[in-house]
Formats: structure tokens, C-alpha cells, sequence
């Protein structure tokens, strides 16, 4: 693989794109090199493509060169998915930002991969549709990133991740090659289910230049509540007792009372202080009697396993700011300490309360400050260490700390990332989670469709090492 790129080439790329469409100023270059986690790097170039004959056009062009490409949307993921290795020119999609259609008959969206996600899911709600994933990023965010990290979002409880409602895509193979899977049909079972293998695939196969979205519609009405607990292993066995009684909130969201305290200082909202944790239920559907009775029934079980007040959010008004509060998490963390780690673990709803103790016990013995929240629902969890990346030693302990929070989520029978992908962050624990003939199986899929290496090179697939070479961004030992 190359790790220049020479001035004919840039030449080409801007015959392709057009001129102001290449960039290589060293401030446009750093702009690019990262995304939500602590990975940076300069790409060779930028190049940003208005449609897919120049998506096809950049491909083959690297493909000749043995020119490696980053696929990148708005870079707001959190695995390093998007960071462009040394020597990788960035393929922006950020200028083929189109809904193409809205089909109310056939209840899809047709959009390129530029399209922010808020903006989908107002223009379809106009039209009483309804799209459900709504990562916590979804005001800057685009739907091409969603599905190829195959995001989530507190909704995904009762409505499901990106992968849910993809029912077609145009995708440009590393080669060059264009080629399409899926339609607007409701059901598509001829042969291997591409679309699938694609979705979360995170630019290592190819890069995705249209999709065609599953809508449903809009449910007519909402209720949201507030739950607090004395002990946040009550509100972990609330969890899984609404869930096991047969109720499917839209949302159930967990948080600790350090992630309280930083939002409270960060946007006051009321948050209970003086609670251990909170639970944040939604609940929705077209009837409002049924959405009463469950609402009453999940009261009815949250009181029962140790539930102190219920608020129970009485206009759109109330329910928008205790959900506005639960989305600006990240900025309100970066109060407490410089810089924090976000994790994502997914693990069965059952061992919610075994996994916190355990990150407790983690927090305690690295000596550093874990707040604890996620989508609790469906046992996607979001530990974030919080630290000073200037402060070597402390760095250290964040490392150990990360590395045993990983290990032990697939301990406890979980995976690594529940909407956020694995990147370069997770990808030492690859073998750990899915095992060796799954991670062959990757492989070979990976190097079928991708023989040169070209495709987002260093993501996924995990070093030399395995999870001892687990490390860090400046941490060298």
C-alpha cells in the first residue's frame, strides 16, 4: 500500500471531484484526521464526491495507485471508525446530503448517505411517518455513518438498531464496481442477505451511496416518566422485571448519580441528587389507554423492587427537557475531568446488576471515576472513564480499567458494542468476543471483496498481540 500520493494523482482526483472538491491544506487535513474518540490522524487528502460515479471513479482510481480510502460521513462516531490510518485518502460523503424520496405508500426513504439524521425524522414525521433509530447524535450525525456502524439510540428498545430498517443499498465496491441489494419490497429472502453483511460493516468493504430506509407510522401518542432509586441495584432489577413481565417500553435509560451530578451542573433539569440512580421510561403507541395501563403497570413494578418518587412527565414540555437531558450527557461529563473514554457494552438484561457492581469494583481498584448510563432496556450500557490524558500514570489505570470493563462484558455473556461499532477502539477483543472462526470468517469475506486492502484499512480486524496489545492513544506502556 502506498503512503504518499503523488501530484497526478491529486490532479486526477480533482478532474474527478472538481478542484475545490480536493482538499490538502494542512488545516483541512487535521479537520478530517479525527472523530468523537482520542484517535487522530492526517489523511494524504480529502476528497469529496457529488454523486457515485465519482464515488466509482475515486475507487478505481485508488485501486490503480494501491491507495488506501477512509469512507467517512460527519465523523461523529465513537470508535475511531473514521480516523484515516497513515497513508489513507478520506472519501467524504457529506455533499450527497439528498432525501430522494419519500414513498407514503410503500412506507421507505430513499436517501444519500449525507442526509443528517434529525433531518430525516422531521421530514418523515411531516408526512405522519416515522423513523426510529435516534443515536444521541442524531442533530449531526448522517445516516450513512448510522449504517455503517449500525447505530442505536434510546428508542431501540422496543423499535431496534439501523440494521432493523435498512432495506436497500447502492454500494460501491473497492474495485470500482457499483451494485445494488434490496428494494422497496416488504419481503426479500433471495440469497445471502447483503444488505446485512454491509450494515455495520464500517467502510471495509465498500462505500455506501444510497439507502433505502423502512419508515413506520408516526405513533400518535407518548408518555415519559422518571423513576428514582436509593440503590442503583434496584433500578437494574426494575429493569429486567418490566421486561420479564412482557411490557416493551420505547425506552428505558439508566443513570448513576455521578452522571446526575455532571448534568445538573452542566443544564440544570431537577434531577433527584439525592438518588442513587434514575430510570427514564418511555412508552408509546396510537391508543391512550393502553399506554395509561402500561404506564401504571411499569409504576406498579418499579415500586415493588425499591423505587422511591415516580415523576410522571404531565406536558411535551416536561418529557422534552428530561430527554434533553439525557443527550447532552457527553458535554456535561467533560465538567468533571478533561477527557473521558466512552464504552458500549451490550450485555443480556440479566446481568445488568452484575455488570455494574463490577465496574464499581473496577472504578475502586484502578482508582479511577466511572459514571454509569445507557440504554438499560435492552442491556446496552455506556461506562465512560473519566481522566486527564496529560497525566501519564493516571492514563495507565484508564487502560487497565477499559480493558477489563471489555473482558468483563463478554464474561458475563455480552458482546463489545451494542450501536457504536468497534473501529480501532474494541478490535484487540475481537478474537475474545466472536471467537477464531468467526473472525476467520470475516476475514475471508474481507479479503474476497476487498483483495488489495484498501477498504478502511487497520479497522476491525485486530493486531498482532491480540488483547494483550490492547492500548491506548499516547499511552506507550
Amino acid at each position: 500500500m502506498r503512503t504518499d500520493v503523488s501530484p497526478n494523482v491529486l490532479d486526477e482526483l480533482r478532474e474527478i471531484a472538481g478542484d475545490s472538491h480536493v482538499l490538502t491544506a494542512d488545516e483541512d487535513l487535521l479537520t478530517y484526521g479525527f472523530d468523537g474518540t482520542w484517535y487522530d490522524q492526517r489523511p494524504l487528502a480529502v476528497v469529496l464526491p457529488a454523486n457515485t460515479a465519482e464515488v466509482s471513479a475515486i475507487h478505481k482510481l485508488a485501486t490503480r495507485e494501491r491507495l488506501a480510502i477512509t469512507p467517512r460521513a460527519l465523523g461523529s462516531g465513537l470508535s475511531g471508525g473514521a480516523v484515516p490510518l497513515s497513508g489513507s485518502l478520506i472519501l467524504s460523503i457529506v455533499r450527497m446530503n439528498a432525501i430522494l424520496e419519500i414513498d407514503e405508500t410503500n412506507h421507505v426513504a430513499v436517501v444519500q448517505p449525507g442526509v443528517i439524521n434529525a433531518d430525516l425524522q422531521s421530514a418523515v414525521e411531516a408526512r405522519g411517518l416515522f423513523y426510529p433509530p435516534d443515536p444521541s447524535s442524531y442533530k449531526q450525525s448522517a445516516i450513512g455513518g448510522n449504517v455503517a456502524e449500525n447505530a442505536g439510540g434510546a428508542r431501540c428498545l422496543k423499535y431496534g438498531v439501523t440494521s432493523n430498517y435498512v432495506q436497500a443499498l447502492e454500494i460501491v465496491l473497492p474495485d470500482g464496481a457499483v451494485f445494488r441489494t434490496g428494494g422497496k419490497m416488504v419481503k426479500n429472502v433471495t440469497g445471502y442477505d447483503l444488505r446485512a453483511l454491509f450494515t455495520g460493516s464500517e467502510g471495509t468493504l465498500g462505500t455506501i451511496t444510497e439507502i433505502t430506509l423502512r419508515l413506520i407510522p408516526k405513533p400518535k401518542f407518548s408518555r415519559t416518566a422518571m423513576a428514582t432509586f436509593a440503590k442503583i441495584d434496584d433500578a437494574a432489577r426494575t429493569v429486567t422485571a418490566v421486561m420479564a413481565a412482557g411490557l416493551i417500553p420505547t425506552s428505558i435509560e439508566l443513570l448513576d448519580n455521578l452522571t446526575m451530578q455532571c448534568l445538573e451542573e452542566f443544564s440544570p433539569a431537577g434531577l433527584p441528587l439525592e438518588a442513587d440512580a434514575i430510570l427514564l421510561f418511555a412508552v408509546d403507541g396510537d391508543h391512550e389507554a393502553a399506554l395509561d395501563a402500561e404506564s401504571a403497570e411499569i409504576e406498579r413494578i418499579a415500586r415493588a423492587n425499591g423505587a422511591g418518587e415516580i415523576r410522571v412527565a404531565h406536558s411535551q414540555a416536561d418529557s422534552d427537557r428530561l430527554w434533553a437531558a439525557r443527550r447532552v450527557i457527553a458535554p456535561a461529563l467533560a465538567r468533571k475531568r478533561p477527557h473521558r473514554l466512552g464504552e458500549d457494552i451490550s450485555i443480556p438484561r440479566s446481568a445488568i446488576p452484575e455488570m455494574i457492581a463490577r465496574v464499581r469494583t473496577i472504578a475502586a481498584r484502578n482508582n479511577v471515576i466511572i459514571p454509569v448510563f445507557g440504554h438499560a432496556g435492552d442491556g446496552n450500557l455506556h461506562p465512560n472513564i473519566l481522566c486527564d490524558r496529560r497525566d501519564a500514570e493516571e492514563m495507565k489505570r484508564v487502560r487497565e480499567a477499559a480493558r477489563e470493563i471489555f473482558e468483563t462484558a463478554v464474561d458475563l455473556g455480552g458482546t463489545l458494542s451494542g450501536e457504536h461499532g468497534i473501529g480501532l477502539l474494541k478490535k484487540q477483543f475481537m478474537e475474545m468476543d466472536v471467537g477464531p472462526e468467526a473472525l476467520r470468517v470475516m476475514r475471508a469475506i474481507k479479503n474476497a471483496l476487498d483483495p488489495l486492502g484498501i477498504m478502511n484499512p487497520g479497522k476491525i480486524f485486530p493486531d498482532p498481540g491480540g488483547v494483550d496489545a490492547f492500548t491506548l492513544p499516547g499511552v506507550t506502556s
